[in-house]
């Protein structure tokens, strides 16, 4: 299993810092990453989070491109439906060509409706305008027919290796029939996304599922809790207060139960979290994993000794054999 980061570039009030530093930042620590040998790093799309939740994955991505040699730079996820399909072709294979190929996109269909009012999207139509898009973006870069023109520059990739993230049985399903790797690390969707992946023709066995991990490493789980609760509660607490705005049920608690979350991270020694990992992992096809690179509102100092540890300590044991951790 490779493990990367995962960024969302949040810029907590009341912690916050000047933006052009925070983004320049970012870039520093993610080039750093690549020096250590970080595997992937991992983008997340929203709009209009007052902490200013990353809102362009393409163009941090190409920031991103330009600053590192060898780790791939992927999405999980990028909300399709919110973007015309030629756009984001270009946009994907021209950071392609940057990276010299080393771009993974994940797409999903997102959730939240001032969204798709900003963008113009059709929300109830959201599903089958993945769809279209998806075939849309394979044509434009000449995987397939179908597109009038195609896209200039072509990617490096071909074909581009597309995931989907879904958290229900009708995505993973759609996941599979379009071929797609599914970032979902949960065993219930295992099934839904073979069948889809047979119906589309393709073979069930080439299944593949990645995920994000809330994970921090120390050998003292009671005091790293002191030091990052707050900010680990923050982030699922922004995702609820976000999740039914501009709908009939705004104002009701969201669907995140912070405190079983909270239960669900995994903490501990780089050796304790690998077992705890393969655990969970055991009986699904993942290749990849993402971990969140900080927890908004701790010291930078505390971020940047989180994202060594991820790279140097927790990433190496889950790259190797099972036997021994």
């Amino acid at each position: 299993m490779k493990l990367g980061l995962y960024v969302d570039m949040r810029n907590r009030p009341g912690f916050a810092k000047p933006w052009s530093w925070r983004y320049g930042s970012w870039l520093e620590r993610i080039e750093e990453a690549d020096r250590l040998g970080c595997r992937a790093v991992w983008l997340t799309e929203h709009h209009f989070f007052d902490d200013g939740y990353l809102p362009q994955v393409w163009t941090m991505a190409a920031a991103i491109a330009a600053r590192t040699k060898s780790l791939r730079i992927g999405s999980a996820v990028a909300l399709l439906p919110l973007h015309s399909a030629v756009e984001h072709a270009e946009q994907i294979a021209l950071v392609d060509v940057i990276s010299n190929g080393r771009v993974e996109p994940g797409y999903g269909v997102g959730y939240r409706i001032p969204e798709y009012e900003a963008f113009q999207g059709d929300f109830g139509r959201r599903y089958g305008e993945f769809r279209r898009r998806i075939e849309a973006m394979r044509a434009y870069w000449g995987e397939q027919p179908g597109a009038p023109r195609i896209v200039t520059p072509t990617p490096v990739q071909r074909p581009m290796p597309l995931w989907a993230g879904f958290a229900g049985p009708k995505g993973a399903r759609l996941a599979g029939e379009l071929g797609l790797g599914l970032q979902s690390l949960d065993p219930r969707l295992l099934t839904p996304y073979r069948e889809g992946l047979t119906a589309g023709g393709h073979d069930s066995q080439s299944a593949r599922m990645s995920g994000s991990l809330s994970v921090f490493l120390t050998d003292d789980p009671e005091k790293a809790w002191a030091e990052i609760g707050e900010a680990v509660d923050y982030r699922w607490e922004s995702y609820n207060r976000y999740f039914f705005e501009g709908t009939s049920r705004e104002g009701e608690p969201g669907p995140f139960d912070v405190p079983k979350l909270r239960q669900t991270m995994l903490m501990g020694t780089p050796e304790q979290v690998a077992r705890m990992i393969r655990r969970q992992t055991a009986d699904l096809p993942v290749t990849d994993l993402h971990a969140w690179a900080d927890f908004p509102g701790i010291s930078e100092e505390a971020i940047d000794r989180h994202i060594h540890l991820l790279v140097t300590a927790l990433a190496p044991l889950l790259a190797g054999p099972a036997s021994g951790v």
